[in-house]
């Protein structure tokens, strides 16, 4: 087992195929009320909007690089600025997206289209940071990312699978669990097509377990000396990684078990891999998985390149919306596409786009919002926001919102003061059915 699987590793309780977590959640209360653990009070009273945020799960669609808004999903057909680029229709009367985005044109009713995102920050890494974070890059905070924000406000003790799973990003630095700890770092996959690494025990169960005991029992003679506190934080990663590796749950990460009908619907690709285990992963019970898709900094040959790009996402982006609908888990489920900013109306003269924090998309389905809608445009050339802005503050606001999270919750950072989930903004409420 090694040291790097064991600090990705943190416990809770979730669903299985069979019985949701709020399910499970409600029989706990009711359990533990009954055996004197909580008290009648506090069983009643535990709301309806808790159980259902402890049953949320969000998919983060990653579009490393920055994707052109012009050739996604605010097209400017007709004027120079739009470029060769052609609009279509969707399923929603009056709304238009890139030709080269059929299926999501299909399921645009539960889809909703930021075209007003805005924001100051146009370098890749600063940019990358603020999108993953609410916040730019301070050397003294070690914020933590979105996915350990939200696995820790509502991932729940005692699962044996990773609270926050990242897939796919290599060379990406979108965060971890900053001053949260170890416990809230991703943990990281590579290859969606292949199972993790260093998850299968060498030995059989019972000297396993033996061999677990035997180096508890050495760290207790050392602790007894010195290091007590290294060599707790030690046992209990072996204890969390331990419990994933033999957790019949790993059958989540093998796509294997998919039809062959599944793995086609979403795309022989390795990001239609990705879109698919995300899915397998949220029904078994983690709470937030990141799937990259890089190569949308295209300050060359922006319209053939970004086309190929929506050629990989656009079947794998729909499918994972319909498939989740199907199985009644999208109204539990927020999906997030986005990338660190847009790009130049301006075309340059290598037929590329240049960076454009300025006016950008952003792209939400799923976990309570209302498809079907616009929010926001650019004027006619796309160069300003001409109506509802929405900032990097708004859209987290409005994420945590539709997950049941609290964004003025403080956490102590390991400066020595409290910093909340989002400083400002205000909750985009037209988002939210």
């Amino acid at each position: 087992m090694s040291f790097k699987l064991e600090r990705y590793v943190h416990a809770r309780t979730s669903r299985d195929g069979v019985v949701h977590r709020r399910d499970f959640l409600r029989v706990a209360a009711a359990t533990g009320a009954a055996a004197g653990l909580v008290g009648w009070t506090d069983a009643i009273c535990r709301s309806a909007e808790d159980l259902r945020k402890r049953g949320m799960a969000c998919i983060l669609l990653w579009m490393g690089g920055g994707p052109s808004q012009f050739e996604t999903f605010s097209p400017k057909p007709g004027h120079e600025n739009g470029g060769e680029t052609k609009a279509i229709s969707t399923a929603v009367s009056g709304i238009q997206i890139a030709e080269s985005l059929p299926k999501c044109a299909g399921v645009m009713n539960n889809l909703a289209i930021i075209r007003s995102m805005t924001s100051k920050e146009a370098s890749h890494p600063r940019a990358t940071f603020l999108m993953h974070h609410a916040y730019p890059p301070l050397g003294a905070v070690k914020y933590p990312t979105l996915g350990a924000q939200v696995a820790q406000q509502i991932g729940t003790p005692g699962f044996e699978l990773p609270n926050f799973v990242r897939i796919g990003g290599k060379g990406v630095d979108a965060g971890n669990g900053g001053f949260l700890g170890v416990d809230y770092d991703p943990f990281i996959l590579q290859n969606p097509e292949a199972k993790p690494e260093n998850t299968q025990p060498a030995t059989r169960d019972e000297r396993y377990n033996r061999r677990l005991e035997m180096l508890k029992a050495v760290e207790a003679n050392f602790g007894a000396v010195q290091g007590a506190d290294l060599v707790a934080d030690h046992q209990k990663l072996i204890q969390k990684s331990s419990a994933m590796i033999q957790s019949p749950r790993m059958a989540a990460f093998d796509l294997g078990q998919e039809s062959d009908k599944m793995r086609d619907a979403y795309g022989r690709t390795k990001f239609g891999a990705g879109c698919l285990l995300a899915r397998r992963l949220v029904e078994t019970g983690v709470t937030f998985v990141e799937v990259n898709q890089e190569g949308w900094d295209t300050h060359d040959d922006n319209f053939t390149r970004t086309a190929n790009n929506n050629t990989v996402i656009d079947q794998p982006m729909a499918q994972l919306v319909t498939d989740l609908k199907q199985r009644g888990m999208l109204d539990r489920t927020l999906i997030i596409w986005m990338g660190e900013f847009g790009r130049t109306p301006r075309i340059n003269p290598r037929a590329g786009r240049d960076h454009y924090p300025r006016a950008f998309n952003v792209v939400l389905a799923g976990g309570g919002i209302r498809g079907g809608q616009v929010i926001g445009e650019t004027d006619e050339g796309g160069v300003d926001v001409k109506n509802r802005p929405v900032t990097v503050s708004d859209l987290f606001r409005t994420i945590y919102k539709a997950l049941g999270i609290d964004a003025d919750h403080e956490n102590m950072s390991r400066i020595g003061r409290p910093i909340k989930l989002v400083d400002g903004g205000e909750v985009v409420r037209e988002l939210l059915g």
